[in-house]
């Protein structure tokens, strides 16, 4: 359907295509609160844990962009997007519940290849889906709606092994086995997860296709090479807008997995001084990790809303390139301090660049995007934080012991410098499509 036929949808009917989300995001949410400590639990040296986040990073890569070019040529009884958000929360809610439950490490980081498989196939077409359901006047909010989603599901996965320790339950350890509270958030997200994604595939109705005996015969010459052409042929034809959106992700995303990687750890040493995880507080400090992300996510889930006025004010660029420099000083800060508030002070700086990188991007892409590509497009645009994150991960823990000095408020340090850096390169993003982009290039010269 043609964005100008697209009907204005009500507040509920966005809210319940964006619910699914929520439940996607608890599963990203459990593995950035989580994930490190875990490994450490088995074993696993400090500057070993990037190369052991690469899952997330490799299966976003390949999953998402395939996807997106499969499900705009898919069309069921069920609709194009659904299907397969169903089935990626189906198989991730089946790796979250094993997780902190098998013995060995090589399990864990089987179950985590597994979990973000999962998550990435149904994370592309959650946002294909407002791209064909909502037209252009209400994209901003739709967008806004799902970063608002991110913030609380990561939020609650979150606070979950400290609302665990407020109904007693055991944080006990011996340095090797996983505590009860970390399980339990685990055995949640199970719940979680599926409630939500049943929600919006129940609750949300796609636009079929305008000329269906037209989509079934262009389908049935369409062969999995063509997946790949087609590929190729967008990103020959990809929008100059987000040619320039992929170098501000390039550095942007080569710091963030050093946050998730290194916040928990970091929180224990120099706040509870708990380096290790046989240290008295490492358990209670890495748990305080989910605080910290709360305080962010929630700085986030508030500007999901202003960030709108912001952009209508400021444009895309400017707002995109504020908001990563507001993140980068909160990053940077953290060397100042060993307060845990003062912490949690700089996490809500991060929140407000956190809250451009998930909702920028998108409202641009969605505005410049083909309506035949949007769910290529999307795929692209989630695949292109892939690269620099598995950059990060193969290259980190070379310089983790040395450039570094193997401590993990350096590697939060280096994020902050590289969203300064992402600041610079938004402000040469132009957000109109090609061809006005072209006319008033002809029309100044």
């Amino acid at each position: 359907m043609k964005d100008s036929q697209k009907p204005s949808l009500s507040f509920w009917q966005v809210w319940n295509m964006c619910f699914g989300f929520f439940g996607i995001q608890y599963g990203f949410g459990l593995q950035q609160a989580n994930l490190s400590p875990i490994f450490r639990y088995h074993g696993a040296a400090e500057h070993e844990l990037p190369i052991l986040w690469l899952a997330g990073p490799v299966t976003g890569l390949l999953i998402q962009p395939l996807i997106g070019v499969l499900s705009d040529g898919t069309w069921t009884r069920f609709g194009r997007r659904k299907p397969f958000f169903m089935m990626g929360a189906l198989v991730g809610s089946i790796a979250v519940m094993f997780m902190p439950y098998v013995p060995e490490l090589w399990m864990v980081v089987g179950l985590f290849w597994i979990l973000d498989a999962a998550m990435n196939t149904a994370m592309e077409p959650y946002r294909a889906l407002v791209g064909d359901k909502v037209n252009h006047q209400q994209r901003p909010f739709a967008y806004a709606l799902q970063s608002f989603m991110v913030a609380a599901g990561q939020m609650l996965a979150g606070l979950m092994p400290l609302i665990m320790i407020a109904f007693g339950v055991s944080i006990e350890t011996d340095g090797k086995e996983i505590p009860e509270i970390v399980k339990y958030s685990f055995v949640v997200g199970v719940v979680v997860i599926l409630i939500s994604s049943a929600w919006s595939f129940f609750n949300t109705q796609e636009y079929p296709p305008e000329d269906m005996a037209a989509f079934h015969a262009n389908r049935e010459h369409k062969s999995v090479a063509h997946v790949f052409t087609e590929l190729w042929n967008a990103l020959k034809e990809m929008p100059k807008s987000l040619r320039a959106i992929w170098w501000v992700k390039l550095v942007t995303w080569f710091g963030l997995p050093l946050m998730w990687q290194y916040l928990a750890l970091s929180i224990a040493r120099h706040v509870y001084n708990a380096p290790t995880p046989e240290s008295p507080g490492f358990v209670e400090g890495t748990a305080q990790v989910g605080m910290a992300f709360t305080v962010m996510n929630i700085t986030m889930l508030i500007m999901s809303f202003i960030i709108v006025a912001f952009v209508k004010k400021l444009g895309d660029a400017k707002t995109y390139s504020l908001f990563l420099l507001i993140g980068g000083i909160g990053f940077l800060s953290m060397q100042l301090t060993t307060d845990l508030t003062m912490t949690f002070a700089c996490m809500a700086l991060i929140g407000i660049g956190w809250s451009a990188v998930m909702t920028v991007p998108f409202i641009i892409a969605a505005d410049v995007t083909p309506a035949a590509r949007v769910g290529v497009y999307m795929g692209l645009l989630n695949g292109m934080i892939c690269l620099p994150q598995i950059l990060e991960m193969l290259s980190i823990g070379y310089i983790y012991d040395s450039l570094l000095a193997g401590d993990p408020r350096n590697a939060l340090a280096l994020s902050g410098i590289l969203f300064v850096v992402g600041a610079g390169l938004a402000l040469r993003i132009n957000s109109k499509p090609d061809h006005l982009a072209n006319q008033e290039k002809q029309q100044c010269s």
